[in-house]
């Protein structure tokens, strides 16, 4: 029997003051049996630090030809494909000739070694980079409840969140030349 994934409730207080932008969001997530909640929060972080009309949570790990989140034209093509973790070199050249922009949001504690070993095939495609520091991300992790309210602020391209739970930031680097 396959295991199920574990549901998650936010309620998400956004304010990006780098985009002057300004709104609530209720998101259900779904853990999946494979993810840990590291990788659920830095989807979490993604999600904010892009948010635009058409974001939107994909099925995620549950479908390997699909990115974490993504958005779409009205027409259906791919705007926006945004994989977290360390994707294959290969996944985003097939992204980048499916999507107009193409992002990743690395976090694991192989990241380093992660960008080092693929950073000159990176630099030659269309990708943008970002590096969220995995302890940082850990930190995050920590707050999380199964329902939880949450405020987000980001500034120059950094995500500070406040929870019931406590507060933490996010430094998000940029590594790649796009």
């Amino acid at each position: 029997m396959a295991l199920k994934p574990t549901i998650y409730k936010m309620e998400i207080t956004l304010s990006d003051l780098d985009r002057e932008l300004y709104d609530t969001f209720k998101l259900t997530l779904a853990l999946h049996p494979s993810e840990t909640l590291e990788r659920m929060m830095a989807r979490v972080v993604a999600f904010c630090l892009n948010t635009e009309e058409s974001l939107e949570f994909t099925r995620g790990l549950s479908e390997t030809g699909e990115p974490d989140l993504w958005s779409h034209t009205l027409d259906g093509q791919t705007q926006l494909w945004i994989d977290v973790g360390e994707p294959s070199v290969e996944r985003l050249r097939k992204a980048v000739g499916q999507a107009e922009r193409v992002k990743v949001y690395s976090f694991n504690t192989k990241s380093e070694v992660w960008w080092q070993q693929n950073e000159k095939a990176l630099n030659r495609l269309p990708v943008a980079v970002f590096q969220l520091p995995f302890d940082a991300i850990h930190a995050l992790a920590r707050l999380v409840e199964r329902t939880m309210q949450i405020s987000v602020t980001i500034t120059e391209g950094n995500a500070f969140v406040a929870a019931e739970l406590g507060e933490c930031e996010i430094p998000c680097r940029h590594l790649s030349l796009v």
